[in-house]
């Protein structure tokens, strides 16, 4: 069975040959492990791990302009940032909006600035043995509190909903009409729309249940509606405890959830699988930070992945990653080779 068809049947919540694997990764743990593996290449490295899946991009192409000084890097909506990464805003651009009339007037990206010309050779790499993973990455919640400020934007939702919800339609505007470009163009063999948006804390998610579908649900129904006209699954990266949403996520449609994270609250593995298996796809499980990171050696970290293959893998639907997509450099590359290695006896299906 290729890569491409052990996931495909994972989203029809079917058993595949074994669970998938998904490494997602830091660019400094990457270069890390490619020296401590001896493999000089990405594609030879992914192929170590077992990665199931290969993703593809677009090019921004928007206009260049002169960061201020102390930042290193400007989204798409304006908003500059500094340090590690993508760094934190320097100032919200919007941080004084008041009214429907300062969100309308605001200078929008155009999706023109997409450049998705060159997603199909990207995707010709891989489409006949792997999950190819696309679209925009839409993370239309982050760019609203970058705009506005986290706190002020909860005001704004508050004080004047109408404004709000514009924030949130000019956002998803963007990477809505960028991915449609991409899906009717270039993009057709993309399997996997993959959006992220980060709805939870340590405790539980950032908005309750009730904002969360007036202001947050909406973006991402069209989102998920996109994906599903062009006959791509759907698969939302979403850290922390947002167990409260997910009945929503999948009355909205959604196919996946990506990188869940076990230590945070409703988030246990056990519960998850029993409560929400046979409806939504779940990816991750394996703790980022209690097994891989400090766990004391890879014979840890491969009896620990067994137990949560033996919870989460019966009757598919189940894909085996790190509960931190973005697997940060100080992660023993031998944990994490452990925990992929433990798919391929433990995550076997008779």
């Amino acid at each position: 069975m290729t890569s491409k068809e052990r996931v495909l049947k994972t989203f029809q919540h079917k058993e595949p040959d074994m669970v998938p694997r998904w490494c997602g990764s830091s660019p400094e743990f990457w270069q890390k492990a490619k020296k401590f593996t001896g493999l000089s290449s990405d594609e030879d490295l992914n192929r170590r791990f077992g990665d199931d899946f290969r993703r593809v991009y677009s090019v921004f192409k928007g206009p260049e302009e002169e960061l201020h000084e102390g930042a290193t890097w400007r989204s798409p909506f304006g908003v500059e940032r500094t340090g590690l990464g993508y760094g934190q805003p320097t100032s919200h651009p919007l941080a004084k909006a008041a009214s429907l009339k300062d969100i309308e007037t605001y200078t929008w990206p155009s999706s023109h600035w997409i450049d998705v010309s060159t997603i199909q050779t990207q995707t010709d790499l891989h489409k006949d043995e792997y999950a190819i993973l696309g679209g925009e990455w839409s993370p239309f919640w982050h760019d609203a509190i970058d705009l506005i400020g986290h706190e002020d934007l909860y005001y704004l939702m508050y004080d004047n909903p109408a404004a709000a919800e514009a924030l949130f339609e000019h956002i998803t505007d963007y990477y809505y009409e960028g991915t449609k470009k991409s899906f009717e163009t270039t993009g057709k063999d993309i399997d996997i729309f993959f959006i992220g948006n980060d709805l939870g804390g340590q405790t539980g998610p950032l908005i309750g249940v009730d904002g969360f579908r007036q202001f947050v649900l909406p973006s991402l129904k069209r989102l998920i509606d996109l994906g599903h006209t062009h006959d791509k699954q759907v698969m939302m990266h979403c850290c922390g405890g947002f167990r409260q949403l997910i009945p929503d996520l999948i009355d909205a449609g959604l196919d996946g959830l990506h990188a869940l994270q076990p230590d945070c609250a409703g988030m246990e593995p056990e519960g998850l699988k029993r409560d929400f298996g046979k409806d939504i796809v779940l990816n991750g499980a394996v703790d980022s930070h209690n097994i891989l990171i400090t766990g004391p050696s890879p014979e840890f970290v491969y009896a620990e992945t067994a137990k949560i293959l033996h919870t989460m893998k019966p009757g598919g639907g189940y894909i085996c990653s790190a509960s931190h997509d973005y697997i940060l450099e100080e992660t023993p590359v031998e944990n994490v080779l452990a925990m992929f290695d433990a798919v391929k006896e433990f995550g076997l299906y008779s």
